[in-house]
């Protein structure tokens, strides 16, 4: 239900402002008040002034109240009478978010749960992505100091600072939210910050066929790959979908089994599985001290008896841990990594294992063939997310990995391989083909 708020008496009218729809305020006009009116930019000044004084005094007071309260002292000032009744709305909500909300201007685009990313390049520039579709926002902060201030709120948050010490943040709100924050003395054009929302809803298998990121046919076969415990790992790019992908490959996880889940920041919804234990790495402090990483957590899980290990995403020397806990018969585990191909994939993951320890390359090629079955990789094209590639990875011979590809995107379809057909019509039939017979692919 969409919250009204009354604003007082605008001279001629009661004014209403609608928190969700309101940074849909005319972007070309809010621009020329910011640049052009010298008095919109003195009765900001002097409202927010005495805004704070009366409202932060009172720790009682709720958001109607403060909203009236800052649209009777907007119209007390002169500045008033040179500023437009619709110019008037902008300035008084852009108060009460300042003065009131946490995040600021930003927090409109915080609560619209349709909203996925926000991308703050610096005060007087920030985008949205919302429908898959990219949107520049109406509202900017006045100062570098003012976005500095909420990223070092939400580095608080935390225990972490941001500054020019320590200019990078990785953080997370309390609603799940990914927030990377970088201060001006790293940024050129000014103190940036990203967001990246936590989605409430899990999309289902069923879901990511309708949206047309796979086929039937894919979704089957993934389906049985999880049912037969096959180790999967899933790579693409930023924002491909990755997560999204493993989310819905939990839903054909056995309901007796074990899931240890770890996560870099906790974005997995796997609330369907009975018997699962989550946990997420821990950033050190403003002191250094207790950063727990994705290596100390694979290790742990270890002596949690899991049946399955799920690790969100592999940076660094935390996959010889995750190839080797694959090996040590936690089979039906799976991963994901930032990659552009299943090929790129397996060249990242053999860096990031020399990473963690010095060994012969072709040794560690010989591990991560024996520890991975199935490579699946997914993209981001225009607005869809879709699966480009499933493959099988049958083992390393004579320096190189065996790939087989099973299906592939072929005239924008994902299409199955000539010799992969029948498999995936006895998949579709019997759902119950031994390990062996994909071995022949």
């Amino acid at each position: 239900m969409t919250e009204e708020i009354l604003v007082g008496n605008c001279r001629t009218k009661t004014v209403a402002i609608h928190l969700q729809l309101f940074y849909y305020i005319n972007e070309m006009e809010n621009n020329y008040i910011k640049r052009e009116n010298v008095e919109y930019k003195i009765l900001k000044d002097k409202v927010i002034s005495a805004a704070r004084k009366e409202i932060t005094s009172n720790t009682e007071m709720n958001d109607s109240k403060a909203m009236e309260i800052i649209s009777d002292l907007a119209f007390t000032f002169p500045e008033s009478e040179s500023v437009p009744i619709s110019d008037m709305e902008t300035l008084i909500y852009s108060i009460f978010l300042r003065i009131r909300k946490n995040m600021s201007i930003l927090t409109p685009l915080i609560e619209d749960e349709d909203v996925t990313e926000i991308m703050v390049n610096n005060h007087k520039e920030i985008f949205f992505e919302k429908y898959g579709n990219m949107n520049r926002y109406n509202m900017t902060f006045d100062s570098d100091e003012e976005l500095e201030e909420i990223m070092q709120n939400v580095a608080a948050q935390v225990h972490r600072e941001i500054n020019e010490l320590n200019p990078i943040v990785d953080a997370r709100l309390t609603d799940g939210s990914r927030v990377n924050g970088v201060y001006k003395n790293i940024a050129i054009n000014g103190p940036t910050m990203t967001i990246r929302k936590f989605s409430r809803q899990y999309m289902k298998m069923e879901d990511l066929i309708n949206n047309g990121t796979l086929t039937d046919e894919a979704a089957e076969l993934l389906r049985y790959f999880v049912k037969r415990k096959y180790n999967i790992f899933v790579s693409g790019g930023t924002s491909s979908g990755k997560t999204t992908l493993l989310n819905a490959l939990g839903e054909f996880i056995g309901k007796d089994e074990r899931i240890i889940v770890i996560e870099d920041s906790a974005e997995l919804q796997l609330n369907y599985i009975d018997n699962i234990v989550q946990m997420e790495c821990r950033q050190a402090n403003s002191s250094g001290k207790g950063k727990v990483n994705m290596s100390e957590l694979i290790k742990a899980s270890l002596r949690m008896r899991p049946d399955r290990i799920i690790v969100g995403e592999v940076r660094g020397k935390e996959v010889l841990d995750m190839i080797q806990a694959m090996n040590t018969g936690h089979s039906g585990s799976m991963s994901t990594g930032h990659g552009n191909s299943i090929d790129g994939m397996l060249k990242r993951l053999e860096t990031m294992y020399l990473m963690a320890v010095s060994m012969d390359i072709e040794a560690i090629r010989a591990q991560i063939a024996e520890a991975i079955d199935i490579m699946v990789h997914i993209e981001r094209r225009g607005k869809k997310r879709q699966i480009v590639e499933i493959s099988k990875l049958n083992g390393y011979d004579r320096g190189k990995f065996r790939i087989c590809r099973i299906m592939y995107m072929k005239n924008e379809r994902l299409i199955a391989v000539d010799n992969a057909e029948k498999y995936i019509n006895d998949v579709r039939e019997k759902d119950g083909l031994q390990n062996m017979e994909l071995d022949s692919l």
